[in-house]
């Protein structure tokens, strides 16, 4: 494992020092800073970018593999990079993530809410549906597509995952013959195939519904952290990769 080096490390810190606070403050910590629905009450743009130091209260798992592979994969990439540009590449890929995430959960709100005006219902009605997540198997509309709007509406999106899936493509483009080793298989799968396979699984997860890492993910979130992560990579090794101006 690669020594951690001191932006990572900063970021670590940040992390942690943001989750303990969220321990201790609560719900009111998640309704500032965690990222919601734009048309949601708690809404506020600083979120697109506070959402990233903020984790799952429920446990230590999400915080801890983000963290981990923070540290293995955002490392060696710092090493490469450069402190100033490894920066810009982390906070420009949780952004898109963001972007990415908010993006489908507008689709998905449209939809439904125009399934609904379609239904009879008008926008101030909608409104009062989605804004006290009053959940009603009478409504004259598809259940899943209530469901969908609920929660679409009313869940925040926290975690550094989006920032950690450009990373991880980024690390893939450069070190692409790299042995990584999963949890429950012993044997290596070079970064080449692992990478792109796990892109592969939260793409289909975000379409599907149907995902083997459990629910309440934000799978178009990490599909967006990994495409603004090639984006920049692919252009800095074609076009300005060994400018020093950036270290």
């Amino acid at each position: 494992m690669s020594r951690i080096t001191e932006t990572v490390k900063h970021l670590i810190i940040i992390n942690i020092i943001f989750f303990v606070g969220a321990l201790t403050i609560g719900r009111p910590a998640y309704d500032l800073l965690a990222l919601h629905f734009p048309k949601n009450p708690d809404f506020h743009f600083w979120q697109f970018l506070s959402h990233m130091f903020m984790h799952d209260n429920q446990g230590f798992t999400h915080i801890l593999f983000n963290m981990l592979g923070l540290w293995m994969f955002g490392s060696p990439l710092e090493q490469v990079l450069g402190k100033q540009r490894f920066i810009f590449f982390y906070f420009s890929a949780g952004l898109g993530a963001a972007l990415i995430h908010t993006l489908v959960n507008y689709y998905e709100f449209d939809q439904g809410f125009n399934i609904m005006l379609q239904a009879g219902y008008s926008e101030a009605e909608i409104y009062e549906f989605v804004t006290k997540s009053m959940y009603r198997s009478d409504l004259a509309v598809p259940q899943e597509v209530l469901q969908n709007m609920l929660t679409t509406f009313n869940t925040p999106a926290v975690g550094a995952s989006g920032a950690l899936y450009g990373i991880l493509v980024a690390f893939g483009m450069l070190f692409p013959n790299t042995a990584l080793f999963l949890m429950f298989i012993p044997i290596p799968i070079k970064a080449k195939y692992f990478i792109p396979a796990l892109i592969l699984m939260d793409l289909y997860a975000g379409f599907t519904g149907n995902s083997i890492f459990g629910s309440g993910i934000a799978h178009f979130a990490h599909i967006g952290g990994a495409l603004f992560g090639f984006l920049m990579m692919w252009y800095w090794k074609k076009n300005s990769f060994n400018d020093k101006r950036w270290y």
